[in-house]
C-alpha cells in the first residue's frame, strides 16, 4: 500500500553520508537543508565516511552542523578542540546516544574507527541513561557487525563497540553505510539488542541497492516494560510514494 500524505514523526536521526566528497559547498548545502528539514531539537546527525572524506573536511562539516551533532551538555558554540562524540541527547523518555566512526581514508577505502575513549564514554552515558530510566538509541554510521561490510568498508574497533553496548546497555541500535536495509542484533545483559540499518536516500528504483527507504520508530511504555513497533517504508518503482514493506513489533 502506497503512502502518500506527510510524515510527522518526533524525531528525524540520520546515520552520516550527508555530502560526497565533502566539499566546502556540499558541506554549506547540507548546512541549509539540515536548518530547512527541522530545528536541532527535533534533528540528530551523525558522520558517516564520505563527510571526512578528505583530511580537514570532519571539522568543517560539523561546525557547519554543529546545532544537529552537539549534546546536551556540550559548548553552546563549536570548540575545534572539543571531544564531541560520543554525544547525548535527551528527549523526553528517550536517550540519544551519538557516535561517530568518521575518518579520513585513503583512495578505495571506506573503514571507519571506533577508539577506546568513545568506548568508555558511550558505555558511561549508555549506563548513565539506563539509571534515569530513558529508552537508549544509539546512533552510528559503520555497522557495528562482523561481515555487515567488506573489509575495506569495515568499522576498526567492532569489539569495542560491542563491550559498550555490552556494559552500559541499549535498546536500539541504528547505522547507515551499507545503503542495504539491514536487521542485525547485539547481545547486551542477558538480551539482544536490535542493530537496524537503512538504504541510501540518493537510491532510485531499479538499481543494485535497494531504494530510499525509511525507519519509522514508534516507542512506548518504560523502563522494564518498552515496546519498539518497527515500521520500514520503501520508495516505489514510479518513485512517487512510498509504500510499507515490513511491520514489526521488536523485543527490547
Amino acid at each position: 500500500m502506497a503512502e502518500t500524505g506527510r510524515w510527522s514523526p518526533d524525531h528525524l536521526a540520520i546515520t552520516g553520508d550527508m555530502v560526497n566528497l565533502a566539499t566546502g559547498i556540499e558541506i554549506r548545502m547540507v548546512a541549509d537543508w539540515l536548518r530547512q528539514a527541522g530545528d536541532a531539537q527535533h534533528l540528530s546527525v551523525v558522520p558517516g565516511n564520505h563527510d571526512a572524506y578528505v583530511p580537514g573536511a570532519h571539522d568543517k562539516a560539523i561546525h557547519a552542523w554543529y546545532p544537529y551533532v552537539r549534546g546536551d551538555d556540550d559548548p553552546d558554540a563549536w570548540e575545534k578542540d572539543h571531544k564531541l562524540f560520543p554525544y547525548i541527547r535527551r528527549r523526553g523518555p528517550i536517550a540519544i546516544i551519538g557516535c561517530s566512526t568518521s575518518i579520513a581514508t585513503p583512495p578505495f577505502s571506506a573503514m571507519g574507527y571506533f577508539g577506546s575513549r568513545q568506548a568508555r564514554e558511550t558505555a558511561q552515558l549508555l549506563a548513565q541513561a539506563g539509571s534515569e530510566g530513558l529508552f537508549r538509541v544509539v546512533m552510528i554510521h559503520h555497522p557495528p557487525i562482523r561481515g555487515a561490510a567488506p573489509a575495506y568498508k569495515r568499522m576498526v574497533g567492532l569489539r569495542r563497540f560491542r563491550a559498550a553496548i555490552s556494559v552500559g546497555g541499549a535498546e536500539l541500535v541504528l547505522h547507515g553505510h551499507t545503503h542495504l536495509n539491514s536487521r542485525y542484533t547485539l547481545p547486551s545483559k542477558g538480551r539482544e539488542v536490535p542493530v537496524i540499518g537503512i538504504a541510501s536516500a540518493s537510491q532510485g528504483p531499479g538499481g543494485e541497492k535497494p531504494a530510499t527507504s525509511v525507519n519509522l520508530f514508534e516507542i512506548e511504555g518504560g523502563p522494564g516494560n518498552w515496546t519498539l513497533d518497527w515500521e520500514r517504508r520503501r520508495l516505489d518503482d514510479e518513485a512517487d510514494a512510498f509504500q510499507t514493506v515490513h511491520k514489526e513489533r521488536l523485543r527490547v
